[in-house]
């Protein structure tokens, strides 16, 4: 079995029209031999994601979900400038080749790019790629080095300094997730006030401004199958955009299930953080802080952050299957995820407020 992550069948209903498709690219690809092969990759839960194939040549596909009525929610000349601006300084980007906004071609806009052949670790890794716990120690330590390189890449003098409004980040994050946790609240989950009266009231100041991507996850990496602990790619920059960087590490860790935790909080591993090997939380906090230059950090308040936000997201999806916008089975436990979520902000609170009180007392 290929250790290379593997584009499969395309999902009914989400069919590309071959011959428009392969006369565009055509246009913009000289020399093509061959005729087009088009597969989907299954991962992801936003924009649809092809391999283009041909004999000589292979391509990566990026379109908006069918249906999407809000161009602003899937903006793919975005997502391609982004990345086409971030190349040059963040060479780990795949290389954009054409961006199409002519609506003839598939009714949307989407873009062709290179595909970075390699493998990416879902949930666990891939069957028959058996590592030992120094290598995934070495893959945990490539992940966190290459967010780092992120974070200090020189957007400055670029096209990514138009890229968003730096100036009050952490705010709109907390007010911006507030509104739609309360928008999406349903009658069987916590209000989360309490979560989001702590997080407005302590917020820090902004620790620096930088390129983040947030949604920086194992399941977006890509590593080399030859030597499987160095990162040969980075993907899915969708949600990209001038913050925080500890805001980004924030939302990174809230899917860095480790292998002490609770059995509720594995119900939601995406990636495999849990083996040996790995880093904690802690450590992984740590060696960022200690490389990126940030001294004496409470981290509570990006953990509390990352947690809530993904709480957010898991009651926005389970919204949709309770009013009956989509059947998808996947999503009816989602509540019992967010209830768990928010007994689990607040005990860190009463906790941290434990710890204090301590130190003070003494």
């Amino acid at each position: 079995m290929s250790l290379i992550d593997e584009a499969r069948e395309i999902r009914k209903g989400e069919q590309l029209d071959v011959d428009k498709v392969d006369a565009w690219i055509k246009t913009h690809v000289p020399n093509l031999q061959g005729a087009l092969r088009l597969r989907q990759f299954p991962g992801g839960a936003s924009n649809l994601t092809y391999h283009a194939a041909y004999d000589n040549a292979d391509f990566i596909l990026r379109r908006p979900p069918f249906g999407t009525k809000a161009k602003s929610a899937h903006d793919m000349g975005r997502e391609f400038r982004v990345m086409q601006a971030l190349k040059p300084i963040f060479p780990l980007v795949p290389e954009m080749v054409a961006f199409c906004d002519d609506a003839s071609v598939m009714g949307c806009d989407f873009y062709l790019m290179e595909r970075i052949q390699g493998i990416i670790p879902r949930a666990e890794l891939p069957e028959g790629l058996t590592l030992s716990p120094a290598q995934i120690r070495e893959m945990c330590t490539q992940a966190i080095d290459t967010l780092i390189a992120l974070h200090k890449a020189p957007w400055q003098g670029t096209p990514l300094a138009n890229l968003g409004k730096p100036d009050g980040y952490v705010q709109r994050q907390i007010e911006g997730w507030s509104e739609r946790y309360r928008a999406a609240r349903t009658d069987n989950v916590p209000d989360f006030e309490w979560v989001m009266d702590w997080l407005h009231k302590n917020m820090p100041a902004q620790s620096a401004t930088v390129v983040v991507h947030n949604d920086y996850r194992f399941d977006n990496l890509v590593f080399d199958p030859k030597n499987p602990t160095q990162i040969i790619g980075v993907l899915d920059w969708e949600m990209a955009t001038l913050g925080d960087p500890l805001m980004d590490l924030g939302n990174s860790l809230c899917y860095w299930i480790q292998a002490d935790d609770p059995a509720w909080i594995h119900m939601m591993r995406q990636q495999p953080t849990h083996l040996p090997g790995m880093m904690s939380r802690d450590e992984v906090v740590a060696y960022y802080c200690e490389k990126m230059g940030f001294e004496n950090l409470d981290f509570l308040f990006y953990r509390l952050y990352g947690l809530f936000r993904i709480a957010v997201i898991l009651q926005q999806i389970y919204y949709r299957f309770y009013h009956k916008q989509t059947q998808d089975p996947r999503f009816a436990p989602f509540y019992k995820i967010v209830n768990a979520l928010n007994g689990y902000c607040c005990d860190l609170i009463n906790t941290s407020s434990l710890k204090d009180s301590s130190s003070q007392s003494r």
